[in-house]
């Protein structure tokens, strides 16, 4: 089976899909955000976040490290409009289900583009150090940077 070759995550994240001073009182407020900022970024239809929901209702997108990732299920694919990441800092953490999450990166894909997406995002976040520079980071400069990392190793 051929490689399918993943896109560069900085090519799916907008400069203003990087909001680095949210604030959410609970995980579902920051998902809500996670969907709005995907809304904003042109990349979804507003039925995709309740995809969102249904995906953390059935699975925890929490994956260590103070970090979310919220996305939708397979049947909320027909609600994106192209692939796209927004990233979210929260100064204050969210209460996920009983862990504390601080960076909540959304992903909105067709397809299967999400597993490559994930793959390419879990290289980078169960770094403890990237993953602290992530939850630190004060510019959208430095988030590019962190996620351009991954894009040179391939």
């Amino acid at each position: 089976m051929a490689d399918q070759q993943a896109p560069e995550l900085t090519s799916l994240l907008a400069e203003s899909s990087i909001r680095l001073d949210e604030r959410a009182s609970s995980r579902d407020e920051a998902i809500r955000a996670a969907g709005q900022a995907l809304i904003e970024a042109g990349a979804i239809d507003e039925s995709y976040v309740d995809a969102m929901f249904e995906r953390e209702n059935s699975v925890s997108t929490y994956v260590g490290e103070g970090v979310a990732i919220p996305h939708g299920t397979l049947a909320g694919k027909d609600s994106v409009k192209k692939d796209a990441l927004v990233v979210l800092r929260f100064p204050t953490p969210v209460d996920w289900d009983g862990n504390e999450v601080s960076v909540a990166v959304g992903i909105a894909a067709a397809g299967n583009g999400h597993i490559a997406i994930l793959s390419q995002l879990a290289s980078i976040l169960m770094d403890p150090d990237s993953a602290a520079a992530l939850r630190g980071a004060t510019t959208t400069s430095e988030v590019y940077e962190l996620l351009a990392s991954t894009d040179d190793d391939e």
